[in-house]
């Protein structure tokens, strides 16, 4: 191929290039992908001349032919210096063809995905217009029935405020009402708490003043008893030295014995203390007495005559400390006592008790009959001699007035236990009175209404006691003590 010709496939090449008109589409309206059919038909014919460059054209065999071809083919070496230029220019334009060819085919395959994605854009594009397009009159419909329907929106938006300003008027009611309720239940809790912790408060003050009033009585009665207990001791210091003087011969201070037996010096206020018991529980001991003479001087005399303080109403015979006068005079009634102990009769007075010293006896015989409105013996009759007892009893009977109550209270010899344990403790007991002999003497004196009662059982000062059979107990080991009580008829 010559020059001239290689030139005119170039620019063939370059118009269908720049040709505006391709043939080929990419489904968009004006827009085409260029024909490179013509341009391949051309780069082939072309490159099948260049390749046939320096190449002897062939003929038939023979020896004429392969003369010619020899000569040929000499002379194509020879011409090879000349025409190698233009062999490497041709095999040069051929490549940039295929270069042009190749960037023409990338170029079409771009703009085919750029009309794909203008396709695409275009189709969203139309799918975004229809959906505003609807989503338009949908608004504008929504609109429309917005506008239409305003006026009864409107209403029943109103009507709904006023409601809910209704209910929450209401609620803001309530809750102050349930505000002001609890608070008024607090105030009421409150108030309750202060009350109660005042009375509290109040209770405990009273009672702490009480026990402080407690504790202050029992200082007083202990001091009272400390001060007591000075008073008998410098009493039996006393009565001590003037046992021992012998100038006070004719003044000595009898003890409680049977006539004619001898003096025992001992200390008879704490023999008391310690065989009779202390005075506190012989106290407490002698209120049942002190009851039953209030009840019989009511029954006989009238509710008057029992504080009745013209005459000595009680007489109290061997007061000793005066444990039934301090009963007595607690129960509101009139007694007096007497004791051959001048010890005894000085504790009595110091207690404000009206006591004497004097003989049962001579005193007895002294008084006017029908005179005394009670007589009270404890623990005296088991110190006289036999004889002695039933002339007692007369002048008691002879003393009291009609319906006086006579209460004589001594060991009981029916009770073995008190001949091992109790009786003979005291050195001047002389004989156990059984109750039936005693009452026999009441009854020969005129009493009458006679009733005993047994008191201490033993069985509380000995346990061993209480492994016996009930019948032997009870029988021979009943009570230590026993009260009878009997009226002047």
């Amino acid at each position: 191929m010559g020059d001239e010709e290689l030139a005119a496939v170039i620019q063939a090449v370059r118009e269908r290039a720049r040709s505006p008109t391709p043939n080929g589409s990419f489904g968009l309206e004006g827009v085409a992908a260029p024909d490179l059919t013509a341009l391949g038909h051309a780069r082939d014919a072309a490159e099948a001349k260049v390749a046939s460059i320096g190449t002897v054209n062939p003929r038939p065999p023979g020896l004429k032919n392969s003369i010619a071809q020899g000569f040929k083919k000499l002379i194509a070496r020879m011409l090879d210096w000349h025409v190698r230029e233009q062999v490497e220019f041709n095999r040069a334009a051929m490549a940039c063809v295929q270069a042009s060819l190749e960037a023409m085919g990338e170029l079409t395959r771009g703009m085919a995905a750029l009309a794909a994605h203008h396709r695409q854009f275009r189709e969203d594009t139309l799918a975004r217009e229809r959906q505003l397009r609807e989503d338009f009159a949908s608004a504008n419909q929504e609109l429309l029935d917005m506008r239409r329907h305003w006026t009864e929106w409107r209403t029943g938006f109103e009507d709904r405020r006023n409601s809910s300003e209704i209910h929450m008027l209401r609620t803001i009611s309530e809750l102050q009402g349930g505000f002001q309720h609890r608070v008024t239940l607090l105030d009421q809790a409150f108030r309750e708490s202060l009350r109660s912790q005042h009375a509290d408060f109040t209770a405990e003050m009273a009672k702490k003043a009480f026990e402080t009033q407690e504790r202050l009585w029992q200082d007083l009665a202990k001091i009272r008893s400390e001060f007591e207990a000075l008073i008998y001791t410098e009493l039996r210091v006393l009565r001590q030295k003037q046992a021992q003087s012998t100038v006070a011969a004719e003044s000595q201070i009898p003890v409680p014995a049977p006539a004619g037996s001898p003096i025992i010096p001992i200390d008879w206020m704490r023999f008391a203390d310690a065989f009779r018991g202390p005075e506190e529980k012989i106290r407490e001991q002698q209120k049942r007495y002190a009851s039953r003479f209030s009840q019989a001087m009511s029954e006989s005399f009238g509710e008057a005559a029992v504080h009745q303080i013209a005459v000595h109403q009680i007489l109290d015979l061997g007061c000793g400390r005066g444990e039934f006068l301090e009963a007595a005079r607690d129960a509101g009634l009139k007694a007096h006592g007497i004791d051959q102990s001048a010890e005894c009769i000085a504790l009595c007075r110091a207690k404000g008790l009206e006591a004497e010293q004097a003989d049962l006896f001579t005193y007895l015989a002294a008084i006017q009959d029908r005179s005394l409105g009670g007589v009270f013996c404890s623990q005296v009759v088991e110190h006289l001699p036999p004889e002695r007892v039933p002339v007692l009893v007369r002048l008691l009977a002879a003393k009291l007035r009609p319906g006086a109550l006579a209460v004589i209270e001594t060991p009981n010899p029916e009770c073995l236990a008190i001949f091992a344990t109790h009786f003979y403790l005291d050195p001047t007991h002389t004989r156990p009175i059984p109750p039936a002999l005693l009452g026999f003497y009441l009854e020969e004196a005129g009493m009458g209404s006679i009733e005993v009662e047994r008191l201490a059982p033993a069985a509380e000062s000995i346990p061993a006691l209480n492994g016996l059979p009930t019948g032997v107990r009870d029988a021979l080991f009943g009570a230590l003590d026993y009260a009878i009580f009997a009226r002047k008829l």
